[in-house]
């Protein structure tokens, strides 16, 4: 939608796409700023007592972006180059996700600056309840719901979920999502990034005229959203997965593998390089394999205009986020190449998180089959939208989805009102 280079302000990218679809939608100027202003912004320093009785401190943020359509949600990411400007967009792009899928829900980001691949446990453990309570006043189950992100996991969602409950004097599960089952969590969460991508993915190919049964299928990075999508794809649909990579290489079989027997031995030996009667591939080289579908699940910024011209495969389904630079997403229009943007295709995650907060506020869970069959319909409904809207604007599916969310907050905002 926007040029994002390597040195962009997240933030300011953010801002330029809600411009664009202001234009595509006609929004006058006083609701253009209203959607580029996060609703509130915190900012917290506080000290942490390392494992050698040393104190450092440590600064957090939580930024709430908009709350027309619901409490926020969004993770928590532990990384040394977090930023305010980048929690910031991330919470805006949450916005735009739930709203895409039509879940009641704003968007937020949270994070801390610190790096958590030289800390122990113990130090983790001591940073994130500290962080819980500077920002409590702020989170709950009717205000602003955190999950995982990058190097936060189910053990940090433990953490904030106790350290709320003794604030509070009482245990409140639904005050994160992304918990381990024992205390709250849902049913089908850890799958639900790549089983929605899988149905997104179906109900693609029907429309752009792809075949995904026999059909031939790349994945780039084989990690948990792109591995279930593979399962998924090739156990209930009939697909062909004939490349995969990560971090360390890739590796390509004309006539397809098991990607379940990729999964262990990935498991077993750390990368997909090396598996047995598969050719060596770089990452590159994937990205540009003849195959009907190509499923970016690895890092952001893959797809740019420098190999877009290459890329052989005529269905694009973003695991990721972020993998696809706007110049690219011009070429693959242009190409007619059918692309399910990340809010889209990746929203699987936060529809399930959606589901274990409900289930907690109810204090009732329900079975994995119903968690798949609800998460099912809201992504064959939530694709159907956009292509609804991609036609009706005459634009292709990433500006679709975010005129059809923009639209949805907007419409909220109408409706309730400018307080007082």
């Amino acid at each position: 939608m926007v040029n994002i280079g390597p040195v962009a302000n997240p933030f300011e990218t953010a801002k330029k796409q809600v411009d664009i679809v202001a234009d595509l939608l006609g929004l006058d100027d006083g609701m253009r700023e209203v959607l580029k202003h996060p609703k509130r912004e915190l900012t917290v320093n506080f000290p942490v007592r390392m494992d050698d009785n040393t104190y450092k401190v440590f600064t957090g943020y939580r930024v709430q972006y908009n709350m027309a359509r619901g409490p926020c949600k969004g993770g928590i990411r532990y990384h040394p180059q977090v930023t305010l400007d980048e929690v910031r967009a991330l919470a805006a792009w949450m916005t735009w996700k739930c709203a895409v899928v039509n879940i009641p829900y704003g968007g937020a980001k949270g994070g801390v600056i610190c790096d958590p691949k030289h800390m122990s446990k113990a130090e983790l453990e001591h940073l994130t309840r500290r962080f819980t309570t500077e920002i409590s006043g702020i989170i709950g189950p009717e205000k602003d719901i955190p999950a995982p992100d990058v190097y936060t996991d189910g053990q940090t969602m433990s953490w904030i979920m106790d350290t709320f409950s003794m604030l509070h004097g009482y245990s409140v599960p639904g005050v994160v999502t992304g918990k381990p089952i024992a205390l709250g969590g849902s049913e089908g969460r850890g799958e639900a990034t790549g089983r929605g991508c899988a149905y997104c993915i179906r109900e693609a190919s029907k429309d752009a005229g792809v075949r995904v049964k026999n059909g031939t299928v790349a994945v780039q990075g084989y990690g948990n959203a792109g591995s279930v999508t593979a399962k998924l794809l090739n156990d209930e649909q009939g697909a062909k997965i004939v490349a995969a990579s990560d971090s360390k290489g890739g590796i390509y079989k004309a006539d397809g593998f098991n990607p379940h027997a990729l999964e262990e031995y990935k498991t077993k030996t750390g990368s997909v390089v090396g598996f047995p009667g598969a050719k060596s591939i770089s990452n590159e080289e994937l990205l540009e394999l003849k195959v009907d579908i190509l499923v970016p699940a690895a890092l952001e910024n893959q797809l740019t205009g420098k190999n877009a011209d290459k890329v052989n495969a005529k269905l694009i389904a973003e695991a990721a986020n972020g993998p696809t630079l706007p110049e690219a997403d011009s070429v693959f229009f242009q190409k007619k190449i059918t692309v399910l943007p990340d809010i889209l295709a990746n929203a699987g995650g936060v529809t399930v998180s959606y589901f274990e907060w409900a289930q907690d506020i109810q204090g009732y869970f329900w079975p994995l089959e119903e968690v798949n069959e609800r998460l099912e319909r809201i992504m064959v409904k939530s694709y159907n939208d956009v292509h609804k809207a991609a036609l009706e604007h005459k634009v292709h599916n990433r500006t679709a989805a975010y005129a059809l969310a923009v639209q949805r907050v907007v419409d909220a905002i109408h409706v309730r009102g400018i307080y007082p």
